[in-house]
């Protein structure tokens, strides 16, 4: 038996930002599939050129993957809609912090989730609420923990 839960989508995204998630889904998909250290790779390669992403921008990226994507609006599409709204800011020219990691509280979960401007993008919880193993920053741009873009932390 599973356990029920409502999904809250989205509604009113625009046209054009459902078009670009719908563009980008198979790449989500593809990379989801992928190793982390392929992922990282990937996201690497594909920053290049972007801007840092303002709260707003991810934030209705994140919308637009969630309004025409099932699973990744579930409990379980953490990895597909942040690699989704991570990829639609990237066609808009823009680049969030895509991050994976852990909950630090018990019970163990694993997450993955974007940021902008330091701060998890609708995420509803506080901002030390995870622990950040691997993060992919925009070019030249530090992560709020201190370490390098792109690369593992202890």
């Amino acid at each position: 038996m599973s356990t029920p839960s409502a999904l809250a989508r989205p509604v009113g995204v625009p046209l054009a930002h459902r078009l670009a998630a719908r563009a980008v889904l198979p790449l989500t998909f593809l990379l989801a599939r992928m190793k982390p250290r392929r992922v990282a790779a990937v996201l690497g390669f594909l920053r290049r050129g972007a801007v840092p992403a303002s709260t707003a921008r991810a934030k209705a990226a994140r919308d637009a993957v969630c309004a025409v994507s099932l699973s990744c609006a579930g409990p379980q599409g953490c990895l597909p809609r942040s690699l989704g709204a991570t990829l639609v800011c990237r066609l808009w020219g823009e680049w969030p912090t895509w991050c994976t990691g852990v909950r630090v509280v018990p019970p163990f979960a694993a997450h993955a989730w974007i940021e902008a401007d330091g701060r998890p993008v609708d995420e509803r919880v506080p901002g030390d609420y995870f622990s950040r193993l691997l993060a992919v920053a925009p070019v030249g741009m530090r992560t709020p923990g201190g370490e390098t873009p792109f690369r593992e932390t202890p």
